[in-house]
């Protein structure tokens, strides 16, 4: 017997429940506790707030952790558009004396200090708070604003993270433009574009459990991305099955080779999604695309 896709889809499709959601936020607000908490910290200017798949509200069942970033505006990071911008802009600015890595061990301070040794582990990159009762496993990413220069006065502001092992040097995200993006392309997808992101990434967790490579291979970030990247038409459909279906198509065809996907960006339009400074490649995404339509058994 052939499986029922479109229920399968359906359930797939639906967002978080109020517990799941619950347990995140508090999460975060005893995050924002912990820094109230610390002599070293509380004076500082510091948003603590939930990013990625739970912010977006694109998180599915295996995506159990939630991650929060903790970013510190007493210093920035700098980015210029040219070197006139540079000088000009920077004739205001004087070196900074609180380093990236003090306030990532001032913030590991505070989160034993809220929640024991036991519970905090130091990655090179986040925290992971391990998870009870009350709220869900945390990564608790540090960061300082980013800001890009695009005249002398005028910035786009991201957040910038340096890795212990400086492995990579550096990692710059646009948490805010990416989810004022995907609120934009949901609207105007009539509420399908984050459906169809929760299904695809469902899909592709079970293809990982069946053994499927690509699918061990492709991040949930970056099949939010190809999302993303599909037309509106895409998405005009009634069905789940025949709107994945077209989502995949579209996606499949654009990613044959660089001539038509060279110039996708991320949900955030700030970062390529094809670069080299990517940890994927598109022939990598190219592959998912096209076992997954397999998977499904589309003709």
């Amino acid at each position: 017997m052939s499986r029922d896709w479109e229920s399968t889809f359906s359930e797939w499709a639906q967002g978080p429940g109020r517990t799941e959601q619950d347990r995140a936020e508090n999460a975060e607000r005893m995050i924002r506790e912990a820094i109230q908490a610390s002599q070293k910290l509380q004076n500082r200017s510091i948003t603590v707030f939930t990013q990625g798949s739970y912010r977006n509200r694109v998180n599915v069942r295996k995506d159990s952790d939630v991650d929060i970033g903790v970013v510190c505006y007493d210093t920035f990071f700098p980015e210029y558009a040219d070197d006139n911008i540079k000088t000009n802009a920077s004739k205001n600015f004087t070196n900074a004396t609180y380093t990236f890595f003090t306030f990532k061990s001032e913030l590991e301070e505070a989160l034993v200090n809220k929640f024991g040794r036991a519970a905090v582990s130091r990655g090179t990159k986040s925290f992971d708070i391990k998870e009870n009762t009350y709220r869900v496993e945390s990564d608790v990413t540090p960061f300082f604003e980013h800001r890009r220069y695009t005249s002398t006065t005028r910035y786009l502001s991201g957040v910038e993270m340096i890795p212990d092992n400086a492995i990579p040097p550096k990692i710059i995200n646009w948490p805010e433009q990416h989810y004022n993006n995907g609120v934009q392309k949901n609207d105007i997808t009539a509420r399908k574009f984050k459906r169809i992101v929760r299904v695809l990434k469902n899909l592709s967790n079970e293809m990982a459990k069946q053994g499927v490579q690509s699918a061990k291979d492709t991040p949930s970030f970056l099949i939010e991305c190809l999302v993303f990247n599909a037309s509106s038409r895409c998405f005009s459909f009634t069905t789940y099955k025949q709107t994945v279906r077209a989502v995949l198509a579209e996606l499949f065809n654009n990613t044959i080779d660089d001539s038509k996907c060279s110039e996708w960006g991320e949900v955030s339009e700030l970062k390529y999604l094809f670069r080299t400074s990517q940890p994927w490649t598109r022939a990598g995404a190219h592959r998912f695309l096209s076992d997954a339509w397999d998977y499904i058994g589309y003709k």
